[in-house]
């Protein structure tokens, strides 16, 4: 039984994850647009719709548990790439900023394991996949 309680809290706190800066994303559009492009992102005004929309859809799809176990693979390799682009580290002098985005890019990591071990694992008992799986 604690084992599907803590799959669903750890699913409500990754779809949250996400969901909430999709959100931020759509009501900063154009900061965030700018943002992007300070980090020489290609293509941004399509890339950060695209990022929006997996973020929201990935999200929930992980809170319900349905087709979960591709939703986290999808935010795995959207957490890898934006981490690549939006958190490098290794081309920044030594200092504070640097610091900053060390730390970001291995709390993402950290966020891309969590989504890995859901791929692996899957939704629990607690999902929409389960019912179907048991309604069957």
């Amino acid at each position: 039984m604690i084992e599907n309680g803590c799959l669903l809290l750890g699913r409500l706190l990754m779809g949250s994850y996400f969901i909430i800066p999709a959100v931020s994303k759509i009501n900063n559009f154009a900061g965030t647009s700018a943002y992007m492009e300070q980090h020489n992102v290609p293509m941004v005004s399509v890339l950060l719709v695209i990022t929006i929309l997996i973020q929201l859809t990935a999200g929930a799809a992980i809170i319900v548990g349905f087709k979960g176990k591709a939703a986290a693979f999808l935010l795995a390799g959207l957490t890898l790439v934006i981490s690549i682009f939006m958190h490098n580290f290794w081309g920044m002098e030594e200092g504070l900023a640097r610091s900053h985005e060390l730390q970001n890019f291995f709390k993402n990591m950290g966020i891309m394991a969590g989504l890995l071990m859901i791929t692996a694992l899957g939704m629990g008992k607690f999902s929409l996949d389960q019912h179907k799986a048991t309604a069957s």
